[in-house]
């Protein structure tokens, strides 16, 4: 059926976004006459022009609009945000026809686009592809529906079970080019998070230094404030956020946040008020099991290395079905999903 192929061809677009426009959601946009597409665009960068506005300025002969179809992966925005209603210039270009896969939640849209389009006299389909629409922006989603954000577990285990020797060492569980597909994960997410131990035992920078894209907003749990300030994430490269118990302060880009440590919940609380949709907790197990054990987590990333330590901190465990599973040279990957959250 056309509309699915080229809402297809419009979800691939708005991917492209990925990493690059939250808190905005990604959206992709094609334009279509007479069955051949003549514009497309997705949103490239937040705070920057919409999708449905790059599509129709690609298009070179602006005469064959009012003959067109617009297929967006997103209801048109309907009211002024950082840029104009989306929906405003669709009808001004009397498009004839516009097909939408997921509807916006959010609530100054949230059906007054679809309104906006049909009190225009142009016709209007909605669902085409819904699932995957929804799938992609399952953070934007998230963080409206639940207010929180999108919260994702990663640890790297071995066969036998342990993420971490007895005496913390843990670098090097998982292999090279598993190590480089979580740096592109973290360019992809607003945040990552870690806990004390990790921050004391393995001084991570947390930045995505082998992947291009932007650095995530670095979070660091230390109720005693206990890091040393020569640690490599509370350096210059990135924003960072220390929740701890004992004081409110701000110096560069190092940000002290006073707040109740035994709850994910206040944290994750915190990040929503700051407009923070998604973050990777990369450790260490004390951390990860109080956000299993309070059920305030989405999915969950886990590699299993072939080496064994026979003793050592246990990994955390996931009492959910596997979502998907896959093999990086010899380590496997296992993505569980809480339909539960």
């Amino acid at each position: 059926m056309d509309d699915t192929r080229y809402m297809k061809r419009a979800l691939e677009l708005a991917e492209l976004g990925r990493g690059l426009v939250s808190p905005n959601p990604m959206v992709g946009c094609v334009i279509v006459h007479d069955h051949k597409i003549i514009g497309e665009g997705y949103h490239k960068k937040y705070g920057e022009a919409h999708a449905e506005v790059n599509a129709i300025q690609s298009v070179t002969d602006q005469s064959r609009l009012p003959k067109s179809t617009a297929y967006v992966t997103l209801e048109p925005c309907a009211h002024h945000g950082k840029t104009p209603p989306c929906v405003d210039l669709l009808i001004e270009k009397k498009i004839k026809r516009v097909v939408v896969a997921s509807m916006d939640p959010f609530d100054q849209v949230n059906g007054k686009g679809i309104e906006k389009l049909k009190q225009a006299g142009i016709d209007t389909a909605t669902g085409i592809m819904e699932s995957e629409a929804d799938a992609l922006n399952v953070r934007f989603f998230t963080a409206i529906s639940k207010q929180r954000p999108y919260v994702i577990l990663k640890w790297a285990q071995t066969k036998d079970g342990f993420v971490a020797r007895e005496n913390h060492d843990s670098k090097w569980i998982s292999n090279s080019s598993s190590r480089q597909l979580v740096h592109k994960w973290r360019v992809e997410e607003d945040a990552i998070l870690v806990g004390k131990n990790t921050a004391l035992h393995d001084n991570p920078s947390l930045t995505a230094r082998e992947w291009v894209g932007q650095n995530p907003i670095r979070i660091l749990l230390d109720s005693n404030l206990e890091v040393h300030k020569e640690a490599k994430l509370l350096n210059n490269d990135a924003p960072t956020l220390v929740f701890n118990s004992l004081k409110e302060e701000k110096i560069k880009n190092i940000e002290w946040i006073k707040t109740d440590m035994n709850n994910p919940w206040s944290v994750l609380r915190h990040l929503s008020e700051r407009n923070i949709q998604s973050v990777i907790i990369e450790g260490g197990s004390q951390v990860l099991n109080s956000f299993i054990n309070e059920n305030c987590w989405d999915e969950a990333r886990v590699f299993e290395s072939e080496k064994t330590f026979g003793k050592g901190i246990m990994a955390s465990s996931i009492e959910r079905d596997v979502f998907s599973e896959t093999t990086i040279f010899d380590d496997k990957l296992t993505i569980y999903k809480n339909t539960h959250g």
